[in-house]
């Protein structure tokens, strides 16, 4: 009876040590598996950008700290809208190659929404101008729709608007 119960202990203790060799071979394999490196696209895109400015021969440009690069065409009344602001526009939104990618017009007309609803660069730029204002904003990727992209925007993509501010209701900046 001794014996069988030794042998019975021997063959667990085997079970066992086979487990965890399993196991240590299944961490190790899950360990060694590459995972995706971290690209900074500022630099990218401030490249893509000001070469974008140079090809199109563009000196009047002025940027922010966050890379927004943005030219105000006409700066529209002395109130500004907030980030709680309610807007109304006209946009066109374009890629650097040219390609429109979305419209008010393709919506029916004006566009009405939250400031603090849309992508940064919006957010920024739009509180730059007042009512009857006109502004061009070059997004970079992670102010546009960042790596995730959005419908016909692939992720990490930098993204022009030409945008006419019709009006805003809610706060303001005087």
């Amino acid at each position: 009876m001794l014996q069988n119960r030794n042998f019975a202990l021997r063959k667990i203790k085997n079970m066992f040590r086979k487990f965890i060799a399993f196991s240590l071979l299944v961490v190790i394999a899950l360990s060694c598996t590459k995972t995706e490196e971290y690209v900074d696209y500022g630099p990218i895109d401030k490249k893509i950008i000001q070469d974008y400015l140079a090809e199109k021969g563009v000196t009047n440009a002025d940027s922010t700290a966050s890379g927004l690069y943005y030219i105000i065409h006409t700066p529209g009344g002395d109130a500004h809208p907030t980030i709680n602001s309610t807007l109304k526009v006209n946009y066109e939104g374009y890629f650097t190659d040219g390609t429109l990618f979305d419209a008010s017009r393709l919506h029916g007309g004006p566009s009405t929404f939250a400031l603090s609803g849309v992508i940064a660069g919006w957010q920024e730029g739009l509180q730059l101008i007042g009512a009857g204002g006109k502004i061009s904003l070059l997004c970079p990727s992670a102010l546009g729709y960042g790596s995730g992209g959005s419908g016909t925007v692939p992720g990490n993509t930098v993204i022009l608007f030409n945008v006419e501010l019709i009006s805003f209701t809610g706060p303001v900046i005087e």
